[in-house]
């Protein structure tokens, strides 16, 4: 043990003190400084390196994620099924979600904790994937579909836990850039692995000497190299921070999420209509996706490169215009006037594929935007109706039935498809934005009438918050100051309590009862 402090003693004395010993014009002293720079956690260098372990900590989820709307033709050629069957793998992904999403706070914070929760929920989502390759390897559907379920239990958890990683290392502002950096890695994930997986099943084809379920599974378990990288990422990160913990003496960070399940009793109604509008808007766009390359092959007579790339433009827009548009919507504010904007973009795009054979860039382009923008303004506005200690619970409540949703979705898409075809599954996917349509005008005049601050301007909505927190500090003051009155009031014991009593009834008391009353009164002070 004093071995360990004493190693522990030096490195913190090498990082925070003991500096500029050389002379500073020697070239071992700048390289020194560079290093020293890049070992200190408390200097931005150092931050850089976590930051991009942070976001490629999920890349390989995001790129295997997608792997079944990458390789849609081949899956369903190669492993016999129908679109139903094959949209299972989506439906078994958000299965075990709609538990686990109250689950993966509290098993980070309390279970496991933040370092080794990472590293076991990238392990579920490796070795998912690696289910996944065999499954398709030993032409057993089932066995992929049993590999999508462990992914699944990995994967939403693992964004928890690299949530809790940004909130550890960074604050106030740049915490809104670190989450854009975060969310534009997972979009380029998903872009890469959209545009690269059909390449890689014709190399291992080429390689086979057959397009089969062994050339899938090769692709697959090829794919399954990215969640190795990001296992080796989640080790490396959390060597890091138990380093930082050791030098600066720093907590491991919590989630904060605090999941009550009788808080839901509590929730406003406008919480329930953001819930309502967030199924019925991520059920319209992700089994979409799911399904689009296909889509696009028979609708535009597109090639397979060329639908891959056109299903893929979501995630492209998705990437860059994230941040710019959460800065946007914080700074003007007025969330519902945007949610209703995204809804209507996503509802004339979802129109323009279904109805008409327009050039589909104009409705992918519209439909990534939008995409974009109702992330930006419909997820915060969460924490705008519930408290603080409420949040955990609501967040996990609006994944879990966003998952439940998208399993349902899944399912029911598929089975459109094979019984109705494109059209009708387009027009159901119209129906659904209608009602987060509907919902979001509910939502207007639920919060217009309730007085709430979720359509004012960004500058209106921080003097209303300034006001509540001054209101809070005043009512916290007359708090103290009444608990200091109380303190003022000193109890007297039995004794005295006795002599008061004799006294007001008139007794005479010896001079000598009064001082014996007042030492017993401080008895401590007589030991």
């Amino acid at each position: 043990g004093d071995g360990d402090a004493m190693a522990d003693e030096a490195e913190r004395e090498a990082l925070l003190g003991g500096q500029g010993r050389r002379p500073a014009d020697s070239p071992a002293s700048c390289c020194g400084r560079v290093a020293s720079a890049l070992c200190d956690p408390r200097r931005w260098p150092h931050r850089i390196v976590v930051l991009v372990l942070m976001c490629f900590l999920g890349f390989g989820s995001y790129f295997c994620y997608d792997n079944p709307a990458a390789l849609q033709t081949q899956v369903m050629s190669d492993m016999q099924v129908n679109t139903a069957k094959f949209m299972q793998l989506y439906a078994w992904y958000s299965w075990p979600n709609v538990i686990l999403c109250f689950l993966g706070g509290f098993l980070l914070d309390r279970v496991f904790g933040m370092r080794l929760g990472t590293i076991i929920f990238s392990l579920f989502v490796c070795v998912g994937q690696v289910i996944v390759a065999s499954g398709a390897l030993l032409n057993a559907f089932w066995l992929m579909e049993l590999g999508r379920f462990v992914f699944g239990i990995g994967g939403e958890s693992l964004a928890v836990a690299q949530n809790t990683y940004a909130v550890s290392w960074f604050k106030g502002k740049e915490l809104n850039l670190v989450f854009g950096l975060q969310l534009s890695m997972a979009r380029l994930g998903s872009t890469v692995n959209m545009n690269i997986m059909g390449w890689i099943y014709s190399r291992a084809a080429e390689m086979v000497g057959s397009m089969g379920h062994r050339s899938l599974g090769i692709s697959l378990m090829i794919a399954a190299s990215t969640c190795v990288f990001s296992l080796l990422c989640a080790f490396f990160i959390g060597y890091l921070d138990k380093r930082a913990k050791r030098i600066l003496n720093k907590d491991q960070c919590k989630t904060g999420d605090v999941v009550k399940l009788t808080d839901v009793k509590d929730f406003p109604l406008s919480l329930w209509l953001i819930f309502l509008i967030c199924v019925c808007y991520y059920v319209a766009v992700f089994p979409f996706i799911g399904l689009g390359k296909v889509f696009f092959i028979e609708k535009f007579n597109f090639t397979v490169k060329e639908a891959s790339f056109i299903n893929s433009i979501v995630y492209i827009i998705s990437a860059p215009a994230s941040p710019f548009l959460g800065i946007l919507v914080d700074k003007i504010g007025k969330n519902i006037f945007w949610v209703m904007s995204a809804v209507l973009m996503t509802l004339a795009a979802h129109m323009m594929l279904a109805f008409t054979f327009w050039n589909p860039w104009i409705a992918m382009c519209l439909l990534g935007a939008s995409y974009s923008l109702l992330a930006c303004a419909l997820w915060p506005m969460v924490a705008f109706v519930v408290p603080e200690h409420q949040l955990g619970t609501a967040y996990g409540f609006m994944q879990s039935i966003q998952n439940l949703g998208l399993a349902v979705v899944a399912i029911v898409a598929g089975s459109l498809l094979d019984s109705k075809g494109y059209l009708l599954l387009e027009v159901f996917f119209c129906a659904c934005l209608c009602v987060a349509f509907i919902a979001v005008v509910a939502l207007y005049f639920v919060d217009l009438l309730s007085e709430g601050d979720l359509n004012v301007t960004a500058w209106k909505r921080s003097k209303l918050q300034a006001d509540a927190a001054a209101e809070a500090a005043k009512e916290e003051r007359i708090r103290q100051q009444q608990v200091e009155d109380l303190a003022k009031i000193q109890p007297i014991n039995a004794f005295a309590a006795r002599n008061r009593y004799l006294s007001r009834l008139g007794a005479q008391l010896p001079e000598h009862y009064t001082i014996h009353g007042s030492a017993l009164a401080y008895r401590s002070v007589l030991k």
